[in-house]
């Protein structure tokens, strides 16, 4: 039997192929880590709950989405669908960094009218002797979007439930500011039996940026 929970927030994670979105699922929802990873084919799906303050379950449908270009139709119906977005990157490869804005414009165009919430991960943080983006430059790229960017490590176990708590936390605020409501026929936020009536009746749906995350250290 599923425990009960006040709301679930559809999020998506998003970024080339390669950058570790599977493993920080993994490490994530099942606490493990494998250095063999077969490449996402399509979109995958896991779950997991985080209590966010007393008496606030919120249920997390994660979807793990293929970064190769031959999936991407498949992956951009997912888009529409989803109120929170983690940006992968592989700070060993500066390709992925260079292809991020590339994801959050296509991602953003796809939901207009609507917004998505958005975290900027710079994964592979344990493999700092390889780096090929910094810390300053990527907190750079963070604060132009107006996200948070945080640094992580499946392998390590650093920074990966945090990345996660944050977004989170990011969309649920903006649901107690109103910002964030439910619509019909929209899967991003859904309210479950015992949820909390946290803003009025209000069709102002425009979502703020998010304050850009500094000092996340592994």
């Amino acid at each position: 039997m599923d425990i009960l929970w006040q709301y679930q927030f559809r999020i998506i994670l998003l970024g080339d192929s390669t950058v570790g979105k599977s493993s920080l699922l993994k490490r994530f929802t099942d606490g493990i880590y494998s250095d063999v990873a077969d490449p996402t084919v399509g979109v995958d799906f896991y779950a997991r709950s985080l209590d966010i303050e007393p008496g606030v379950k919120i249920k997390l449908q994660l979807w793990d989405t293929a970064g190769q270009e031959r999936f991407r139709s498949i992956t951009t119906s997912y888009y529409r669908n989803s109120v929170g977005g983690l940006l992968v990157f592989d700070l060993t490869n500066r390709k992925t960094f260079d292809h991020v804005r590339e994801w959050h414009k296509e991602v953003s165009e796809h939901i207009l009218p609507h917004h998505m919430v958005y975290i900027l991960i710079g994964h592979k943080s344990d493999l700092n002797k390889d780096r090929k983006v910094s810390r300053d430059e990527a907190e750079q790229l963070a604060a132009e979007m107006g996200i948070r960017y945080v640094e992580t490590s499946a392998k390590c176990n650093s920074n990966v439930d945090r990345a996660f708590e944050l977004l989170t936390r990011d969309i649920y605020e903006l649901m107690k500011m109103g910002e964030i409501v439910t619509r019909d026929g929209w899967d991003g936020v859904k309210s479950g039996l015992t949820a909390k009536v946290l803003y009025p009746a209000d069709d102002d749906e425009e979502l703020p940026t998010a304050v850009a995350e500094k000092g996340c250290h592994c």
